[in-house]
C-alpha cells in the first residue's frame, strides 16, 4: 500500500506543480487554491507512504538512495506548505514543485532494494533526516537569494507593481533565506555529530579519512562561514546567490561522494 499512497501523492505534486504557474505568475486565485491544497494532499499521502515503509520494515530501516530522495522531497514539500501559510504566497512552488516530483517519481514507480552497509537503529534515520533538512533548507535559501536578485533589477528597470509582482518583496525574500539558513545549520551540526558518533562506533577512527566524512565536515565550515557572512555583513542580491550557490555544490558534491564512501556505501540485499 506504501507505493500506491506515494504514486497518489506523485499525481497530486503533479497537479499542484502545473496549478501552481498560473497562480503564481498570472496572479490567478482561483488556481492558488487547486495549487495548495494539492500540495498539501501530496505532502500528506507522501507521509504516510513513508510512515507505512518505515512500520513494514520493522527492524530495519529502509535507507536506500531512492527512498533517501523521496525523503527529500517529503521535506522540500513541507517547506512549500509552510512557506505558503507563513507569507502568502506560491512563487516558491514554481521552483520547488518540479522538484519535489522530480525525487518522488523514481521512488514511486521503481523502489529501490539498497540498504546501507552500517546500520544502527533509529540513529541513523535521525541523522538522515536532519541532513536532508539541512540540504533542503539550504536549497530554498539558494532560490530565495535567486529571487531577491531578480526582484532587485525588475524593481530597478521598474518593471513590477506591487499589486501585479508574482515575487515576494525583497524584505520578505532575504528573511527566508536567512532564516532558512539558520534552520539548516542546527540540522546539519547535529546531523554531522550523530553520523560521526555512530561510525565511531561502528568503523573506528579511520571513518575520518573516508572522502564523504571530508566533504561533509568542509560543508559544514562552508555553511558556518556563510551564515556569518550574511548576519554580519548583511550580504544581499549577486553575491549572497554566489555564495549559496557555491556552498550549494558542495552539498552536490557530499552527495555525490556516496560513491567513493566505506561509511556510505550502498549495497543490494
Amino acid at each position: 500500500m506504501s507505493l500506491l499512497w506515494l504514486r497518489v501523492a506523485v499525481l497530486l505534486y503533479g497537479v499542484a506543480a502545473l496549478a501552481v504557474l498560473p497562480a503564481a505568475l498570472y496572479n490567478q486565485p482561483r488556481w492558488r487554491h487547486v495549487a495548495f491544497p494539492a500540495a498539501l494532499a501530496g505532502a500528506f499521502f507522501h507521509f504516510v507512504a513513508l510512515a507505512e515503509t518505515l512500520s513494514a520494515a520493522h527492524h530495519a530501516l529502509p535507507v536506500d538512495t531512492h527512498e533517501t530522495l523521496s525523503l527529500l522531497g517529503l521535506l522540500l514539500a513541507a517547506a512549500f506548505v509552510i512557506l505558503t501559510l507563513s507569507y502568502r504566497t506560491v512563487s516558491f512552488g514554481i521552483f520547488l514543485l518540479p522538484v519535489v516530483v522530480l525525487l518522488t517519481l523514481v521512488p514511486a514507480f521503481h523502489p529501490g532494494h539498497e540498504t546501507l552497509l552500517y546500520i544502527h537503529s533509529g540513529w541513523l534515520f535521525l541523522h538522515i533526516g536532519l541532513l536532508l533538512a539541512a540540504y533542503a533548507a539550504l536549497f530554498l535559501s539558494l532560490i530565495a537569494s535567486l529571487l531577491y536578485l531578480v526582484q532587485e533589477r525588475r524593481l530597478k528597470r521598474k518593471l513590477t507593481t506591487s499589486k501585479r509582482t508574482w515575487i515576494p518583496p525583497l524584505e520578505t525574500l532575504d528573511q527566508i533565506a536567512l532564516k532558512a539558513l539558520l534552520f539548516g545549520f542546527p540540522c546539519m551540526t547535529v546531523g554531522l555529530l550523530i553520523g560521526s558518533v555512530i561510525a565511531l562506533e561502528t568503523i573506528g577512527p579511520a571513518f575520518f579519512a573516508d572522502p564523504k566524512v571530508l566533504l561533509s565536515f568542509a560543508m559544514w565550515i562552508a555553511y558556518s562561514l556563510m551564515i556569518f557572512i550574511r548576519r554580519h555583513s548583511g550580504l544581499r542580491g549577486r553575491r549572497a546567490v554566489y555564495l549559496s550557490s557555491f556552498v550549494f555544490l558542495v552539498v552536490l558534491a557530499v552527495w555525490a561522494a556516496n560513491q567513493l564512501s566505506v561509511v556510505h556505501r550502498f549495497k543490494a540485499p
